[in-house]
């Protein structure tokens, strides 16, 4: 309940029904057989899901503007061009056979609190004190171009421009070839908005053990990220004598099982995968020349992280002299840890309070476009349960109460903002 002068003023009720009428409507598109979701940026499901978006806010009578990396902004300034801003949403891209909540459910719970908002406030007569914006960000996955978080990294200033569309799937197509293929290679430049909300799944069981419902993430983990090549020599398998090799790829092995000790050692403050392996020619009968590696090593301390990517480095010279082949580093990408606003936490455990929920306080070690944002405006996001904590998989699933839960909170947050302008100024 909000006061304006005397009259007292209710957080509007989201229409269920609907909410989950769009879920369900977006995860046709790109999804298969087992709840399955391949919905790769860019691509042609990436393009009718943008499609798909364009016609919910232009049916809603928001504002669509597009920037030059693809990001999607339905804009609803109707508190003037002076008044606060205030952003809600995610991604709807995929990663390869994922889920169909990761990303979607954020970008479907910030349609439906705006949406809820706006009749709401137009029912009663209201005089919003905040502007809005749904987005949809480009290539939060990263499953297709790398570096991930690409769109809201370009939109903070954190990458140029030119470097985003330069970036190359495994097919060698642009990321300004696909984003003309699908139309959606945009002009428009928004400005930074003065907060961020996005709701996602938890991917993780941390809710579930605590029987809670909902969690605000205070702290996001740091990511450093390599593209490594060991090279060899191409040979026959059959008649090429064992001392003779340079297996690119036997090198790779021994790096990844050294990736998996250094984790061991680094207890639960280290997070080391190999997530993606490119062997070429990837042949049986070949003996591979060489072997890409997509290298992630992550921590939410800066110093463990710096030490880990030293021993890291010191690995990769000793598995290359070890395989008696070479190397080179071909891509390094730094996300640097973090804290979310706390502001914005203290309004998420206020709202979610109001609302008959406890807050659970998590870092988040997965990185979401909240965390780009986080570096040059007050951001936050907010969580609900992931079914047995699964993400990134097929089964990855929220349940429908668990879904209309996070968005009223999302909508709460966003009316207190609307009633009373910028609540985060002190």
């Amino acid at each position: 309940m909000h006061e304006i002068g005397r009259v007292a003023v209710p957080v509007p009720a989201i229409d269920e029904v609907e909410l989950h009428r769009l879920m369900d409507e977006v995860s046709l598109i790109g999804g298969g057989e087992g709840g399955s979701m391949n919905r790769l940026t860019l691509s042609k499901e990436d393009g009718q899901a943008r499609d798909w978006f364009a016609a919910w806010v232009r049916d809603r009578g928001l504002r669509l503007e597009v920037d030059g990396i693809g990001n999607m902004f339905g804009i609803l300034d109707w508190a003037g061009p002076d008044a606060p801003m205030v952003m809600t949403g995610s991604h709807l891209d995929s990663q390869p056979n994922g889920g169909r909540f990761d990303g979607a459910l954020g970008v479907i719970a910030a349609c439906t609190a705006v949406d809820t908002i706006k009749q709401a406030v137009e029912k009663d007569g209201l005089t919003p004190k905040v502007n809005l914006t749904v987005v949809n960000w480009t290539n939060e996955e990263g499953a297709r171009f790398q570096p991930s978080l690409l769109g809201s990294s370009v939109y903070t200033g954190a990458l140029t421009l030119d470097f985003a569309l330069d970036r190359r799937d495994g097919d060698n197509i642009s990321v300004r070839e696909a984003l003309t293929d699908i139309g959606y290679a945009g002009e428009a430049a928004p400005a930074l908005p003065d907060a961020y909300i996005e709701l996602h799944i938890e991917g993780s069981d941390k809710l579930e053990k605590a029987d809670l419902k909902f969690a605000a993430f205070t702290r996001y983990w740091g990511a450093t990220k390599y593209r490594l090549a060991f090279l060899g020599k191409q040979a026959h398998t059959g008649p090429t004598p064992m001392a003779e090799r340079k297996d690119a790829l036997l090198a790779a092995a021994y790096l990844i099982a050294e990736l998996k000790t250094m984790a061991d050692k680094g207890g639960l403050d280290l997070h080391t995968s190999v997530g993606r392996l490119e062997v070429f020619p990837n042949s049986p009968n070949v003996v591979p020349a060489e072997a890409v590696l997509f290298v992630e090593l992550r921590s939410g301390s800066p110093d463990i992280l710096q030490s880990a990517e030293d021993e890291f480095k010191s690995k990769i010279e000793a598995c290359a002299q070890r395989a008696g082949v070479g190397y080179e580093v071909r891509f390094v990408d730094y996300r640097k840890a973090g804290r979310m606003d706390e502001g914005l936490v203290n309004l998420a455990t206020k709202t979610a309070k109001s609302l008959g929920y406890s807050t659970l306080y998590l870092d988040t070690i997965g990185g979401h476009d909240g965390v780009a944002l986080a570096d040059k405006c007050p951001a936050i996001v907010i969580a609900v349960p992931s079914v047995d904590g699964v993400i990134h998989h097929p089964t990855e699933f929220t349940t429908p109460e668990d879904r209309a839960i996070g968005t009223h909170i999302l909508t709460a947050m966003l009316w207190d903002f609307c009633m009373h302008g910028n609540v985060l100024k002190s």
